[in-house]
């Protein structure tokens, strides 16, 4: 194998989720170059060439994007992990031979794809599914040794000891009630961390109500994802949603407190891949609306989750759930693995 290509377009924690793929593939071919096309945004996290991933940064709109990809071309084999609308690109790029994941109703997305193979049947981890579009044997644990930390621009990192409570997620059914996080807050400033807020961009208002001031968010919204890694990298802990930031500090090694609403930390947790991160998920499973069972379009007949939007459920109990002494007390349990 000279060449392989990793095509997908996803969210930031389904990228990072994405690296047992990536440790696999470099595992079955040691000397290939191999090439993931990230959204743009994403690109910074990959500077170090984990695994010895090149990561080439693609915005769907841009021609140029795509140009670039089709003349570096000459790719035996790509692999393509999520939405099969990218076997198109894929085909575009050369690919000599697509492997895909089976849709559940097959159409003109599948059509440039060589193999189409079947989403695992039994429980367990994006990543780990994913991996299964290789033969071979599963790849080992992550280390936080196998990830360079990325070079960020210098900023206002506060001093230790800190711990980060991020409050931004990607679906308003799996934002915490402000004043559970301000409860959250008030303990752990009692026990002598200064706490950061954090937000991604345009999500600072929902800090308002713990930080009129702005004087415990004053990074909120204004790091990009090198420099958020470093934050997570010098913290105590880190408490927040189930969303790209927790998938973030599994890379780093932060212990982290992920807060599950409508997800499933079936699907989305450490699985076996992550197993040694300081990780732990909070959730009730016997939440009964939490019954649908789609993963990219795909049935999974294990999978227990909601993506119901705001019209549908107004009143998202999943997430509410989850009292501020479950977190308080994982972060008693959690806080000292970090070395």
């Amino acid at each position: 194998m000279r060449r392989l290509l990793i095509v997908q377009h996803l969210m930031l924690g389904d990228t990072i989720m994405l690296t047992p793929l990536v440790k696999k593939a470099r595992t079955r071919f040691p000397d290939a170059e191999i090439v993931m096309t990230v959204p743009r945004a994403y690109a910074p996290l990959y500077y170090g060439r984990p695994y010895g991933l090149a990561a080439v940064p693609l915005d769907p709109r841009s021609v140029a994007d795509h140009s670039a990809l089709r003349r570096g071309g000459g790719f035996e084999l790509a692999l393509v992990p999520g939405d099969n609308r990218w076997t198109w690109l894929a085909s575009a790029a050369g690919a000599r031979w697509i492997v895909a994941f089976a849709s559940d109703r097959s159409g003109y997305k599948d059509w440039p794809a060589d193999e189409l193979r079947p989403m695992p049947q039994s429980p367990m981890a994006w990543g780990e599914i994913a991996a299964t579009l290789l033969d071979g044997e599963e790849p080992a644990p992550y280390s936080v040794a196998d990830w360079p930390a990325p070079p960020f621009q210098p900023y206002a990192r506060p001093r230790a000891p800190y711990c980060v409570l991020h409050l931004g997620a990607s679906s308003p059914h799996k934002l915490w009630p402000s004043d559970r996080w301000r409860a959250v807050l008030q303990w752990a400033e009692a026990e002598g961390y200064e706490v950061v807020l954090s937000a991604g961009r345009g999500e600072e208002r929902l800090l308002e109500p713990l930080d009129p001031e702005r004087r415990r968010s004053a990074l909120a919204g204004g790091l990009d994802l090198p420099q958020l890694w470093d934050l997570l990298r010098c913290a105590a802990f880190l408490v927040c949603p189930d969303t790209g930031v927790a998938h973030l500090a599994r890379l780093v090694g932060v212990p982290t407190i992920a807060l599950y609403g409508p997800g499933s930390p079936i699907s989305t947790g450490p699985g076996r891949f992550w197993a040694a991160s300081p990780f732990r998920a909070l959730w009730d499973a016997k939440v009964p609306c939490r019954d649908q069972d789609l993963l990219f379009e795909r049935r999974l007949i294990w999978l227990r989750q909601c993506w119901r939007g705001v019209e549908e459920c107004g009143d998202p109990v999943c997430i509410r759930r989850i009292a501020v002494e479950e977190v308080i007390q994982a972060v008693g349990e959690m806080a000292p693995l970090r070395a």
